[in-house]
């Protein structure tokens, strides 16, 4: 069984990788930025992680697959929110669709019982969704491009 100083750790360095891919999505003006690939990346390592916590699974390997029908499923889901903007190249909702995909992939884990796993990643989205705007502005004032104005650019997320 994993500890929490594992999971603390594992959950962490993925929403960070998450972050650093999402800021070089964000300064390339692409449509995901920092919260989505944060929040991708947490939910990953969430569903990973809460897959291998057999404290009340009986059989790992059906358990594996109901997780999978279920995030394969929240896809779809998430799918819907995402719109693109009529006048232009902007794409709103990939933060709520990953948003969406996440709370199923919490879900998943509240029903393995991993609780480590749903506290941490509670915390980790609850600091994403809350400062991963600001991360996105302040890198734009930082490096501004000539396409988008801080705040307002073609990867605006809702």
């Amino acid at each position: 069984m994993l500890d929490w100083t594992d999971v603390v750790l594992r959950l962490t360095v993925a929403t960070l990788m998450g972050t650093v891919i999402g800021l070089d999505r964000d300064l390339r003006g692409k449509s995901s930025g920092v919260r989505t690939m944060a929040i991708v990346a947490l939910g990953s390592a969430t569903i990973v992680l809460a897959s291998q916590y057999p404290a009340h699974m009986a059989d790992l390997a059906a358990g594996s697959r109901v997780m999978q029908g279920i995030i394969t499923g929240i896809g779809f889901l998430g799918a819907g929110v995402i719109l693109r903007h009529p006048s232009g190249g902007r794409v709103h909702g990939l933060t709520t669709a990953a948003s969406i995909w996440l709370t199923a992939c919490v879900g998943a884990a509240c029903g393995a019982g991993a609780w480590p796993i749903v506290v941490v990643s509670g915390m980790l989205v609850a600091i994403v969704l809350g400062f991963g705007k600001g991360l996105e502005r302040a890198f734009e004032r930082r490096f501004p491009r000539g396409d988008h104005t801080a705040g307002d650019g073609p990867h605006t997320e809702i």
